[in-house]
């Protein structure tokens, strides 16, 4: 089996494992990311509530990355870190989205 390299924080989920080995060209771009980079890739994937997001976060990471887009674009980043802290922008969002 094709090696995957992981994120900081992250594993790589099953769904996500299988559409990166579809194609070496993507598993390479993939293994080409940083550690960090991989790591929002997955919590982008992760971190939605419907499957059919989901399974569209999927497709847009492997879309994206033969874009040459190394990161999910628009997004507050991995909130699951423990190694730093949350910085005011991205707690001054996640306060925002707990009050909807």
């Amino acid at each position: 089996m094709a090696k995957i390299a992981e994120g900081v924080v992250h594993k790589v989920p099953p769904d996500l494992k299988k559409a990166l080995v579809s194609s070496t060209k993507v598993l390479e771009l993939w293994n080409g990311l940083t550690p960090l980079a991989r790591n929002e890739w997955i919590c982008w994937t992760i971190s939605v509530k419907q499957e059919t997001t989901r399974k569209d976060h999927v497709r847009r990471v492997i879309s994206e990355l033969k874009e040459g887009i190394r990161r999910p674009c628009c997004w507050i980043g991995c909130i699951h870190r423990s190694d730093k802290s949350i910085s005011h922008s991205v707690q001054y969002i996640l306060d925002r989205q707990s009050r909807k």
